[in-house]
């Protein structure tokens, strides 16, 4: 069993990696994948190290990161004047754009794709409902500051669970 309990201890490491990289990338729950790792992490240590006290402080953070996210895309959006349709559009536009430009280079092309198609998305929905070019213009920069805002508060929260996870670890 000793091997297995590596492997976990393994994963968790690579995990909390990958979600930390994924914080910061729109379309990758960094948070999320971060409290995975830590809980794979204490599954291998069998919750000595990192009990469940602390996996619940860290998944409170990653739903905490997850809702920040989503409030700064959303409110910030609709005070700009942002339809409901025209998320909807920026949603449909950022999966398409990742699918299609994700092949070459497979991550930056995601992400630009996702980043892009998003606001090809919400500028087409907008101007479509509108029928005004400004407001849709206005509309598209909302979105992007608050899906760069959401992004820095992600990261943060980010940090601040590895931090956590390595001053109980370590």
């Amino acid at each position: 069993m000793p091997f297995a309990n590596e492997m976990m201890s393994a994963g968790g490491y690579l995990l909390l990696a990958l979600g930390l990289v994924g914080s910061v990338i729109p379309v990758i729950p960094g948070p999320l994948i971060i409290w995975l790792g830590a809980f794979l992490w204490a599954m291998g240590d069998n919750f000595e190290t990192l009990g469940w006290p602390m996996l619940f402080l860290l998944g409170l953070m990653a739903l905490t990161a997850w809702g920040a996210d989503l409030m700064f895309s959303t409110v910030l959006s609709r005070r700009a004047g942002a339809s409901w349709k025209s998320i909807v559009g920026a949603v449909v536009g950022g999966i398409v754009g990742g699918i299609l430009l994700g092949g070459s280079p497979p991550i930056l092309g995601s992400l630009f794709g996702a980043i892009l198609g998003a606001m090809v998305g919400m500028y087409l929905v907008e101007l479509y409902d509108k029928r005004n070019r400004r407001a849709a213009a206005v509309a598209v920069r909302a979105y992007l500051a608050s899906m760069i805002l959401g992004s820095v508060t992600e990261f943060g929260i980010a940090l601040g669970m590895v931090g956590i996870f390595v001053w109980r670890v370590l």
